[in-house]
């Protein structure tokens, strides 16, 4: 077994950060976990200061502004976390010669294929947050780090705020809940982004625990990274409570009902289809993700095992 390298993990206390800190520490990682306690992202310089002093050998960054309608009215932060800092990050990676492993989102596209989204369609974001996103990515690969960049759509999990603990909570208290059915994507289990990103660094660890940078720098650039299939908001959520009446967890909702988008106006515009493909992920880092029904079944039974040692 090759010794494991040195990781700085940039936003440990979100989703993907959370699962991450938990496969590091099984791992027996040498890591450096900060949020946003520890750095300011919004501060230019503030997350170069700490690659620097930590000198890593990965950079996570699972770090990200995602108040998707707050980013409208607050497009500077949105910038400066999701542009700016994954830019300043990748810099400092190809200085250092580290691994930089970055997060971007199915809402850099405009929702208008039929077909799966792959990663040399042409971006064209229809929000603030969209565009940010999108400009992380295009500084990250500016930079000419090994940078690999994980495009990824509807994370939840068992941690942080998410559509699925939103449901499970509405779904306690409310008889009736409507949820669009018009809007399609592939909802991806935050603990599968942990997954491919541990199986990433494995690829590219040699025995003394270092990075072979010249490997990684070949496979570098972006890549789809979901949960298979396809499902709506609407279907979404019907799982979900499905998953819960199964594991009897407490539910009061008796009725889901399927509304358009156009029923529900959000400040930032959301893409009507946004699935991606994963083709490329599978073939070039040798990564495949389950199904989103068999990640959503997953989850359910941890949330179940959580809620009933309390």
């Amino acid at each position: 077994m090759p010794r494991p390298p040195k990781v700085l993990l940039v936003g440990y206390k979100g989703q993907v950060g959370t699962e991450m800190c938990e496969l590091l520490t099984k791992g027996g990682y040498e890591f450096v976990a900060i949020d946003r306690e520890e750095c300011d992202l919004t501060q230019p310089g503030a997350v170069t200061g700490i690659i620097r002093n930590v000198k890593p050998a990965v950079i996570v960054n699972a770090a990200a502004y995602t108040a998707v309608d707050k980013a409208e009215s607050e497009s500077a932060i949105a910038a400066a976390i999701n542009a700016t800092a994954p830019s300043e990050m990748a810099i400092a990676a190809r200085e250092l010669g580290a691994l930089f492993i970055h997060f971007s989102t199915d809402y850099v596209f405009n929702g208008e294929h039929s077909v799966p989204w792959i990663e040399t369609d042409t971006p064209a974001p229809l929000s603030v947050y969209g565009q940010t996103k999108l400009d992380g990515e295009k500084g990250t690969l500016a930079a000419g780090a090994a940078a690999i960049i994980f495009r990824t759509s509807w994370v939840y999990g068992a941690h942080g705020a998410n559509f699925l603990l939103t449901m499970l909570r509405l779904g306690e208290t409310k008889e009736e809940i409507s949820v669009v059915q018009d809007q399609v994507g592939a909802p991806t289990w935050s603990r599968s982004l942990a997954d491919v990103t541990m199986h990433t660094i494995r690829k590219f660890t040699r025995d003394d625990g270092s990075i072979d940078i010249e490997a990684a720098t070949s496979k570098a650039g972006i890549y789809h990274a979901t949960c298979s299939g396809a499902t709506s908001w609407y279907e979404f959520a019907c799982a979900i409570f499905e998953e819960a009446r199964r594991l009897k967890l407490p539910l009061k909702v008796a009725k889901v009902k399927p509304i358009s988008a156009a029923d529900y106006p959000t400040a930032a515009a959301r893409p009507h289809y946004s699935v991606l493909c994963n083709e490329k992920l599978n073939r070039e880092l040798g990564f495949t993700f389950p199904n989103w029904r068999e990640a959503l079944n997953q989850t359910m039974r941890q949330i179940a095992a959580n809620t009933y040692s309390r």
